[in-house]
């Protein structure tokens, strides 16, 4: 396996699952940690966390595969996520999603998280972001945006160094 952790963070994964009364209830925080220091879970580390876990390497790969926050490819610098519920759809997140598509050069018909050429900026079309209230939503890796525009959205971009 090429997937390797820093002592730091298997410290902390270690400290996780001291948590829970049976390592394998550690797996989405695993998850979660793993992602957050290497972009995405890659195949060495879906079958690290799984010898760690004690489990099979599908045990862990179903988790990934079956949840949509947890990535299989690097992203860009900056993630864009729209929100593509019922709120937002009648908002207009459908045009706003084909905006960074066309702006990205991106296929705004694919499923699934897309990455510019230049690995900057990588777009999803998600689900629920929980504001049904100000539609269009959308997030730029952690900042959470309500009420987006076409032209809001380039402005966002634009701050994006």
């Amino acid at each position: 396996m090429k997937f390797k952790v820093s002592p730091k963070l298997e410290k902390e994964i270690d400290d996780r699952i001291k948590n829970y009364p049976e390592k394998r209830s550690a797996s989405l925080m695993i998850l979660h940690a793993v992602q957050e220091a290497q972009g995405y879970i890659s195949q060495d580390a879906v079958e690290w966390i799984a010898a760690k876990l004690e489990l099979e390497p599908i045990n862990v790969y179903e988790l990934v595969t079956f949840y949509p926050m947890f990535r299989q490819e690097p992203a860009g610098k900056y993630v864009i996520k729209v929100c593509r519920t019922l709120s937002c759809a009648l908002g207009g997140s459908g045009q706003l999603f084909k905006h960074f598509c066309k702006k990205l050069k991106l296929d705004p018909k694919k499923h699934g998280l897309q990455t510019s050429k230049d690995g900057r900026f990588s777009v999803e079309f998600v689900e629920c972001l929980a504001s049904c209230g100000t539609a269009p939503v959308m997030m730029i890796n952690g900042d959470f945006y309500e009420g987006v525009t076409t032209e809001k959205a380039d402005k966002l971009m634009s701050k994006c160094k």
